[in-house]
């Protein structure tokens, strides 16, 4: 079972609440940047552009707890950078978990089994290790040799541990679908608590901009390597609202809700969503009320949004689709693994 049942449980109250509210526009996931800083370069990430001045800046723990409360989502993405730079990092996930966020610490793995012994697993608490392949896939992705090896390693002594673990993928132009498969087979063997997959977005401060996809071929590649999976041919643990997966394939046709995944960083609340560096906001209430959100998404016909089928944008989409009486039954059947 890839998303834990009492998360699944309290995600889905909190859901039901914001709709019995009559809330139309209200975060699912905060995505909490701590800080930019990184130890790896990787020619898909943008954070590390930033200014000298700005990476070697972090988010106090206080900011973080301010951040939480404010927003009142109830699952917290820790990203980066690499969060497990920040000198505070245990204290700032220790306070979440003791304000019950469901909290995915995400991280590269070059640091993790140094940390494993200052965390305790918790049902609140899941190490999401980005793997973007098998060894030499991986490794050239992150431009760096050996990575794979010690991510690998964290990923089984974390387990070894008690702790919740997932893993985090993205998928670029020219991925090899059957690569790809025998990639998700050998995740299947490390008894990690499911997998994310995303598509890449060519945004500004990527280095590389020429390996990201567009949208049709998102759709193509994503049919070709899980067409083994929805054939039932293989059970592969996807950590996602199997309707979001759906989407991925072409078979349901969302528009981004970009309110759903905020992002807040030592530069405030990113306008709109993270991938566009359109500025900040100083409050959330802000990011809400004075963003004109019918610019961005598929939809809008923004050029910017045309391609991006990102999770962060897609699946709170899909969590309120899920709410839909037809679909009830087939969400809550993957916890159990019961449903594609």
């Amino acid at each position: 079972m890839a998303i834990a049942l009492q998360q699944a449980i309290e995600v889905g109250k909190y859901l039901v609440t914001q709709r019995l509210l009559g809330r139309k526009k209200f975060p699912l996931i905060l995505m909490l940047e701590p800080l930019f800083r990184c130890n790896l370069a990787c020619s898909g990430c943008g954070k590390i552009q930033h200014p000298k001045e700005i990476l070697k800046q972090h988010l106090t723990p206080e900011e973080c707890f301010a951040a939480v409360e404010e927003c009142g989502a109830p699952v917290v993405s820790i990203p980066g950078g690499e969060p497990l730079l920040h000198p505070q990092i245990v204290e700032i996930v220790k306070g979440l978990i003791e304000r019950r966020k469901f909290i995915y610490l995400c991280t590269n793995g070059l640091l993790l089994e140094k940390y494993l012994n200052r965390f305790q697993p918790s049902p609140y608490l899941t190490l999401s290790v980005h793997l973007d392949g098998l060894q030499e896939q991986h490794d050239r992705c992150v431009d760096r040799e050996g990575v794979f090896d010690i991510a690998l390693q964290a990923i089984r002594a974390a387990k070894a541990k008690g702790f919740r673990v997932t893993t985090n993928t993205t998928v670029f132009e020219g991925a090899d679908p059957q690569e790809m498969q025998k990639f998700f087979d050998f995740l299947a063997t490390l008894n990690i608590d499911g997998m994310m997959i995303s598509p890449g977005y060519s945004y500004a401060w990527a280095p590389d901009r020429d390996h990201f996809l567009k949208r049709e071929q998102t759709r193509a590649l994503f049919r070709e390597i899980l067409a083994p999976f929805n054939a039932g041919q293989k059970a592969w643990n996807f950590n996602h609202n199997p309707l979001f997966l759906d989407f991925l394939l072409g078979e349901k046709d969302y528009d981004c809700t970009p309110w759903g995944s905020p992002s807040y960083s030592v530069l405030g609340w990113q306008k709109p969503c993270y991938l566009l560096n359109e500025g900040y906001y100083q409050s959330f209430q802000e990011l809400l009320d004075n963003t004109d959100w019918d610019q961005y998404g598929h939809r809008s016909g923004n050029p910017k949004c045309a391609d991006c089928m990102v999770h962060c944008g897609y699946e709170p989409t899909a969590a309120v689709d899920a709410l839909d009486p037809k679909n009830m039954g087939r969400s809550f059947g993957s916890l159990f693994g019961m449903a594609r």
